[in-house]
């Protein structure tokens, strides 16, 4: 039982683990998505200062071409991180369902202990009735 015990920790840990690498990948996530949308307002701020919107233009604002250049980083970023969380998600369903799985297994193993134990003590109980049935001293 012991053993079992263990397992079932060690499955409740990676289970905890899988989840706050979800969760720290979704933080992520909503970080570079709102960098994004702010360098999306500092390019616009930038084009509108300059009165010049098209990247192409010769006296485009650098600032809005490193900006703009940042701006596709960070979605190409968060588009990685997207994939990424799926497969985390799919990893913490896998060790969610092996968590339950030997949970299942525990608690059939001690309903079937419990059994037991009722069987032993009906049989002990049957037995001083079929004593004091026969008029045997208990």
């Amino acid at each position: 039982m012991k053993s079992r015990e263990t397992l079932i920790r060690l499955k409740k840990f990676q289970v905890d683990e899988k989840r706050r690498k979800v969760a720290q990948i979704e933080a992520m996530i909503a970080e570079f998505d709102r960098m994004a949308a702010d360098l999306e307002r500092e390019i616009k701020v930038e084009q509108d200062r300059a009165g010049i919107h098209d990247p192409a233009h010769f006296a485009y604002p650098t600032y809005a071409k490193a900006a703009i250049n940042r701006r596709e980083n960070l979605k190409r970023s968060a588009e990685e991180l997207r994939i990424q969380l799926e497969d985390a998600k799919l990893g913490l369903g896998e060790a969610f369902d092996e968590l339950k799985k030997v949970e299942l297994l525990d608690e059939r193993d001690q309903m079937r202990e419990r059994e037991a134990e009722n069987a032993a003590e009906q049989a002990e109980l049957d037995g001083i009735a079929l004593m004091r049935a026969r008029g045997a001293p208990a």
